[in-house]
């Protein structure tokens, strides 16, 4: 047999010997290990890594957009509890259907009403204007969509078409706490209000529009108490007292004698003239429109300490704007000027609102009037408005700002700027806390002081249009609980199937207690018990009752009512009526002397 070879085996490459010393001896090197699956194994630690990247990236975007949403959830949350937690608790508002001669007929011909511009623009899209341009880099990109031109004047128009479709708007007039007249009176007076033209063409719209509305059943409820009016321009342009003055006499008619009026300036000793902002150039499409724009102010970088934007008025004499332009020139290291000569700086053009962004004070002087469309552009922007005089922030818009002044803003009398007064100096004296406190002040104001563009407003936000319909309704709520507290038990009650003019009384004085609900009279039920002499009694509720009768009778005059009969007064005393009757006085009657003689 043939033996087998026996095969020495392959000498084989020495192993190194691993280090004994190394706490990783017990691993394997990669380099020991073949190419390809080195590669495989350093191939999956890469995707490992990526993979868990991804994974921390989707982790961490989740994160912040939980955060976010949380702490957005919050801020409506908290507008809720401020706002809109029984948003209707003071009542309805019904809206009075106007003939349109009174408010949409009035701006059909809008390129007439001023002779020197059209105001077509200003009434399009219900006083908001045209949508605003050349905001590249001023706004943030989302919110552009958000800003308009919009004219100064236009509130009757933002006005009436919020209050058609607001949440507290009632279609039953009975059921309604107020009554809203969608009258323009801006549109009817102000293509009067120039040369060649007649004021009084202005008025007779006014009364012809009272009139119409002085024939309907609820205003004759209280006379125009419960009722209320938006007007866009400032209460001076319908005070005329005489023929030559300027502007409408319509707040003098004695028809708006107690209806409430909002206006973009009220007469500071006028009680039924309530202020509202000047409509700006921003009206949010939602809660997070108004949201993210204080955030983005907030965040503003502030290179100026102050700035002024107006134009100088040759023609007024001592004119004040002329000291605050030279002023701000002067100071030209910390304030901004914006000459405003030549252009329309009341639409907020993006060079405005980008001084206002850039600048920690605005210089708010009086404009035409007290009060000035700038300083609601200024707070928009963030900027604290600096104050000349009183009336143009203070004694004007309480609905809207804060109680206490120096919280939001700053006030230099304008005589001590006159007489050397350095603005420079006196803002240079706040620290950059106490800054950034007021800011913060003037941001948390923004809400109320725009005036939303969708028809149903906001969400939980109350806008400018919220606040003043807040106010109205529970203006004419505190007035209603104040005349039921002050005339509980003494009124006259009326039958209401009973129409007629025809007016009777009655006295009944000889009952211990009143067993009727019905008062006939106030004082014949005075008497707990009956008098000792019924006549006596008898006879001063007679005296009492005539006062009583003939003081609806002058009501009845200054109301142009006529009585349809002689007034009737019955008394079921006998001795009373002799004694009334009887020609002869006898001196020796105890008590009732005079109430006889005043009978008589």
């Amino acid at each position: 047999m043939e033996s087998k070879k026996h095969l020495a085996p392959k000498a084989c490459k020495p192993k190194s010997p691993l280090n004994l010393n190394s706490p990783l001896s017990h691993l394997i090197s990669l380099n020991r290990l073949p190419k390809t699956f080195s590669n495989r194994i350093s191939l999956s630690n890469r995707r490992r890594t990526c993979l868990c990247l991804v994974i921390f990236s989707l982790l961490l975007s989740l994160y912040i957009s939980v955060f976010l949403l949380f702490s957005l959830y919050n801020r409506k949350q908290h507008f809720a509890v401020l706002g809109f937690s029984d948003r209707c608790s003071s009542g309805r508002v019904y809206v009075y259907d106007l003939p349109e001669v009174f408010n949409k007929k009035l701006i059909e011909k809008c390129e007439d009403i001023d002779p020197w511009k059209s105001l077509c623009d200003a009434v399009s899209n219900n006083g908001l204007g045209r949508p605003a341009t050349g905001l590249d880099g001023v706004v943030p990109e989302n919110l552009e969509p958000a800003w308009y031109w919009t004219e100064q004047y236009s509130g009757e128009l933002i006005f009436h078409n919020r209050v058609m479709n607001h949440p507290c708007r009632t279609l039953e007039p009975e059921s309604a706490s107020a009554f809203y007249i969608p009258f323009y009176a801006r549109f009817a007076v102000e293509k009067y209000l120039w040369p060649n033209s007649s004021i009084a063409d202005g008025d007779r719209v006014c009364e012809m529009m009272l009139r119409w509305v002085q024939e309907q059943p609820h205003w004759k409820r209280s006379y125009g108490w419960d009722h209320f009016i938006m007007i866009g321009r400032m209460t001076w342009d319908f005070r005329r007292i005489r023929d030559d003055g300027w502007g409408s006499r319509f707040l003098y008619m004695p028809a708006m004698e107690n209806v409430t009026r909002l206006l973009v300036e009220r007469h500071p000793l006028d009680q039924f003239d309530i202020g509202v902002p000047y409509p700006t150039g921003f009206h949010p499409r939602s809660d997070n429109d108004v949201i993210q724009w204080q955030d983005y102010v907030r965040s503003s970088t502030r290179k100026n300490l102050f700035c002024f934007v107006g134009a100088t008025r040759s023609k007024f004499k001592n004119d004040f704007r002329r000291v605050l332009f030279n002023h701000c020139k002067n100071e030209s290291d910390v304030c901004k000027l914006v000459d405003c000569a030549g252009s329309w700086c009341y639409h907020g053009a993006s060079k405005i609102l980008q001084t206002f962004l850039e600048s920690d004070f605005c210089l708010q002087p009086r404009g035409d009037s007290h009060t000035r469309r700038s300083v609601f552009d200024c707070m928009l922007a963030g900027s604290i408005p600096v104050i000349f005089w009183k009336r143009t922030a203070y004694d004007q818009y309480e609905w809207f700002l804060p109680a206490e002044p120096a919280s939001y803003s700053v006030y230099i009398d304008h005589n001590r700027v006159k007489n050397g007064t350095s603005i420079r100096g006196v803002l240079e004296r706040f620290s950059k806390e106490e800054i950034r406190e007021m800011r913060e002040n003037v941001i948390d104001q923004i809400p109320k002081l725009v005036y939303a563009a969708r028809s149903e407003g906001l969400e939980y936000i109350r806008d400018a249009v919220d606040v003043a319909l807040d106010g109205v309704l529970e203006r004419f709520k505190k007035h209603e609980d104040r005349v039921n507290r002050e005339t509980r038990g003494k009124r006259l009650f009326f039958s209401k199937k009973n129409d007629s003019r025809k007016i009777e009384a009655f006295t009944n004085a000889d009952r211990v207690r009143s067993a009727s609900d019905k008062r006939s009279t106030i004082r014949s039920k005075k008497q707990v018990v009956v008098a000792r002499s019924s006549a006596e009694i008898e006879l001063l509720a007679l005296a009492q009752e005539i006062c009583e009768l003939l003081s609806l009778k002058i009501i009845m005059d200054e109301f142009s009512l006529q009585s349809e009969n002689p007034m009737l007064l019955y008394c079921n005393n006998k001795s009373a009526i002799n004694i009334a009757h009887n020609i002869i006085h006898y001196d020796c009657t105890k008590h009732i002397k005079v109430d006889r003689h005043f009978t008589k």
